[in-house]
């Protein structure tokens, strides 16, 4: 259970070319893109609101601080280890390492809550805003068919949808892009390149025609005192609302599931890690303030869409369809980089025979996993077309955090048993940066409600019994280790 896989070896495994591998071609360019592209999304457009109005109010834009500290810490390590290991699979490569397989099993399958529930969960937000264009241009959807059955949803006319049977706009969204995916990374890159220049035109906007437009009145006062419960506002509420937004900042871990299709993996992996988590941060944190400026926190409780709320308050009606449409495909970049992160980390994860071979199968003329593409098409859809958005943005940022916590402790662990391997990006001030990374992460965790951990356990449960059921008597390392495999697997 506790065997690693040394370096070396997922070097050379990363080196190898030509059919069955992935092929680099993202500039560092690409990679800052990804991580913008993944960060700005539901959590600025969607979450903001809801974390203002039920944990943090105006402070919102504290809480947003907090969880980029936290992420400072975290992306720090993550720089260290994208640079000396350039291999798909983000954290789950990094666990297999430093902390041996059972380890890097626990974090892939944390990683699957992180990434597919995270597309699942902005491809609802999605659905909310093109409802809300439809709307405007007198075109209604079934009722039933546009939210989730356990869902109530507040439409722009004032109609209120006590439940449907399916979100199918969800559905058809994650459908779309997971075919693109299919077709290419390359085209995947310039896709999302276009649309993150797009939104974060759409943010630069907001912020600069929203300032002059903000009620001091709003931020009166700008820490609500607290109801009694720990999540409900005060300084606890801050922290409930940092752990409740770090679903946005999980942009920078997917651009580490990508160094395997890097160009120059050694210095565009820092960059595109430590890049985006600051660009992002500066304009989430001047977002927040705008939006918490030009309307009482309050008023976005049960609201799916603040960004469009608040803006309306400008008298920029003109703007008011261009902003909906730019935020659109702003959520398309972010569902279309956690598809493609999910879909690495399974493809590493079953190339080292802990999930079937079905998983490692790459397109002979396009170098994708097309057949892991199509499972989380199915996969993601499920969620996305049943499962309300709080819920799922409350399981992806736990699973955010414990991700964030064990690749912390990796680093502590690599320092001391590879002191003199290979970093081209150290991690400064070790090992007081990591452990700090680990105490904001677990104190994030702890702000999170209890349903929360419940879900984190219950998932956890069942991919431990996957790992004993098939992945431990399948593992390639273990093969390997046993005398079963008597030479290097390039598969």
């Amino acid at each position: 259970m506790f065997h690693k896989k040394s370096i070396e070896q997922l070097l050379f495994e990363a080196s190898q070319t030509g059919e069955g591998t992935l092929k680099r071609t993202l500039t560092s360019f690409n990679l800052i893109s990804l991580g913008v592209g993944a960060i700005i999304g539901a959590g600025l457009f969607s979450l903001t609101g809801i974390a203002a109005a039920e944990n943090a109010g105006p402070a919102i834009t504290i809480s947003f601080a907090l969880a980029a500290f936290a992420c400072a810490f975290a992306g720090l390590c993550y720089a260290e280890f994208a640079s000396m290991i350039p291999v798909a699979g983000s954290a789950y490569t990094y666990s297999y390492a430093t902390m041996g397989e059972f380890m890097a099993w626990i974090i892939g399958w944390d990683l699957v809550l992180e990434y597919a529930l995270g597309a699942a969960t902005v491809s609802v937000s999605w659905s909310r805003y093109l409802l809300e264009i439809l709307n405007k241009y007198g075109i209604d959807l079934p009722h039933s068919l546009i939210v989730s059955p356990w869902e109530k949803l507040t439409l722009g006319d004032g109609t209120v949808i006590q439940g449907g049977i399916i979100n199918l706009p969800a559905i058809f969204i994650v459908m779309l892009l997971s075919l693109v995916l299919i077709r290419g990374t390359q085209e995947s890159a310039t896709m999302n390149n276009f649309l993150v220049i797009l939104k974060v035109s759409v943010v630069l906007v907001f912020i600069t025609l929203g300032w002059s437009h903000i009620n001091p009145d709003n931020y009166t006062p700008y820490i609500p005192e607290n109801t009694g419960k720990f999540e409900n506002f005060g300084w606890t509420g801050i922290s409930t609302g940092a752990a409740v937004v770090f679903f946005a900042f999980i942009g920078f871990d997917a651009v580490s599931t990508a160094a395997q299709e890097a160009k120059n993996p050694q210095k565009g992996m820092p960059i595109g890690i430590l890049g985006s988590l600051v660009v992002c941060t500066i304009l989430y944190v001047l977002f927040a303030h705008v939006m918490t400026g030009l309307v009482n926190y309050k008023d976005f409780a049960g609201d799916a869409k603040p960004a469009a709320t608040a803006f309306a308050v400008t008298g920029y009606a003109f703007l008011q369809d261009a902003l909906i449409i730019a935020i659109l495909a702003g959520y398309t970049s972010v569902i279309l980089v956690m598809l493609m992160g999910q879909s690495r980390v399974f493809y590493t994860m079953a190339k080292d025979g802990l999930l079937p071979k079905f998983f490692s199968s790459v397109h002979k003329r396009f170098h994708t996993p097309w057949k892991t593409n199509l499972f989380f098409l199915v996969f993601v859809s499920l969620f996305a077309g049943l499962v309300p958005v709080s819920d799922l943005g409350h399981m992806v940022s736990i699973g955010t955090l414990f991700a964030f916590v064990l690749v912390c402790i990796g680093i502590m662990i690599l320092r001391k048993s590879l002191p003199n391997a290979v970093r081209p990006f150290r991690t400064p001030f070790v090992p007081f940066v990591p452990i700090m990374g680990i105490l904001v992460c677990v104190f994030l965790m702890y702000s999170l409600p209890s349903e929360s951990w419940i879900r984190l356990f219950v998932w956890m449960v069942i991919g431990i019994a996957i790992y004993f059921a098939y992945g431990r008597k399948n593992s390639k390392i273990r093969k390997l280790r046993d005398g079963k495999i008597v030479t290097t697997d390039r598969e």
